[in-house]
């Protein structure tokens, strides 16, 4: 059976569910789930696959990066067709997951970011190896189709409709634009269910490589990092993924490119490691409190502005960083809490941004940096709405 027949399948939709909602689903989107579920609004969506229409085109767009001000390209299938996308994405990652070296941590059942981590700072004798840490240059819209399409025809040479299915997906040129359909080479375009699978299957024997050798290594994605019991050794692995990366067409980003020594511990999707204490990374909680800052000045331009009372000012702030910090901000992405919360074991760069948050405020209160901004009380902004970062992470570890 092609695993697009189960796509019309309750079963199938059911696991999901339960999939998804055993998560950090928000409560709305798991009742649209649910309500969509329950509807069988995904019957027509699976007729006009079996039937070889033609899938609509996906939408050009540009988002936030999570924890930054960048902008990074996504395509966005009208939301029918991308919620049954998602269900095929889910069947697919379950039913190919035994392709994949332990190694590999994005995107598969029963491994997380959390695991990389604690699963790395466990091996013995990590404390005192070198470390080369490296990112992929516009990873998902850069993976040229010509060489990725033998790689997925190999995979799915079992199931050849749902191969056709997806090799018309993914060499369909034609994106919708704020300016009207356009053509272009969008790679396994990022921010569809599916490239999730795909970014997974076209670096697989790079991870593999690594596990039988041996190496500790990990990749998430599009984020790298092996260790060597050496500077040299670390040189050698950082040279034999430069080289698979030139030969499949992709290129590392000479910025979160990086060597460190076992005194400088490592960095690795946004956590720190060293000693044996996980926390968050320097340059995401550098870019955090940016955030913060650039908000608070914001907001106190507006406030003066329009003669608003600062209370007023400090609850808008509180609201907006409550949905970024503690609430999913997307459906398809996980909150910065949730994110963090699950991998680190000190407290010490939440009370940071706490005390920092915390200063925003009574800023924004006050309207001023004296002294006396701390006439305004820790209870005055708990009134307003504010959630200690520490709190909330006591309350999730409970």
């Amino acid at each position: 059976m092609s695993l697009l027949e189960r796509l019309s399948q309750e079963s199938a939709w059911d696991s999901f569910y339960e999939y998804k909602t055993h998560l950090t689903c928000p409560k709305d989107l798991a009742r649209e789930l649910e309500a969509f579920i329950a509807a069988r609004a995904y019957l027509p969506v699976c007729e006009r696959i079996q039937e070889g229409q033609d899938f609509p085109l996906p939408r050009k767009a540009e988002i936030s990066k999570m924890g930054s001000s960048k902008k990074r390209t996504v395509y966005i299938y009208p939301k029918e067709e991308n919620t049954v996308l998602k269900l095929l994405t889910y069947l697919l990652l379950r039913e190919y997951d035994g392709l994949f070296a332990p190694n590999l941590y994005s995107f598969r059942p029963q491994r997380t970011a959390k695991d990389a981590v604690r699963t790395l700072s466990r091996i013995r004798g990590i404390r005192q190896m070198y470390v080369y840490k490296v990112d992929i240059s516009n990873y998902f819209n850069s993976i040229p189709l010509g060489r990725f399409l033998p790689v997925l025809e190999e995979t799915l040479a079992a199931d050849p409709e749902l191969l056709a299915f997806l090799k018309k997906l993914l060499q369909e040129t034609r994106v919708i634009t704020a300016e009207g359909i356009w053509e272009e080479e969008k790679g396994i375009m990022a921010g569809t269910p599916l490239s999730a699978f795909y970014a997974n299957l076209y670096l697989k024997d790079l991870d593999q490589w690594f596990y039988d050798q041996h190496i500790p290594y990990a990749r998430y994605s599009d984020d790298i990092i092996v260790f060597g019991k050496s500077r040299e050794a670390a040189e050698r692995a950082a040279d034999r993924i430069r080289d698979v990366l030139k030969e499949k067409g992709l290129k590392v980003n000479p910025k979160k490119e990086s060597f460190s020594s076992p005194e400088e511990g490592w960095t690795f999707l946004g956590f720190a490691c060293r000693d044996g204490v996980i926390d968050i990374a320097p340059a995401t909680l550098t870019k955090l409190k940016g955030k913060m800052r650039r908000k608070a000045r914001a907001l106190l331009r507006w406030r003066k502005r329009n003669g608003i009372e600062g209370e007023k000012a400090a609850a808008a702030f509180i609201r907006i960083f409550n949905r970024k910090l503690l609430e999913s901000p997307d459906e398809n992405e996980l909150s910065w809490s949730y994110w963090f919360f699950s991998v680190i074991n000190t407290t010490e760069s939440l009370n940071v941004i706490d005390r920092y948050a915390q200063e925003c405020l009574r800023y924004l209160i006050s309207g001023t940096r004296t002294k006396a901004r701390y006439n305004i009380r820790y209870e005055d902004l708990k009134k307003l709405g504010y959630r200690s970062l520490v709190h909330e992470y006591y309350s999730f570890q409970a």
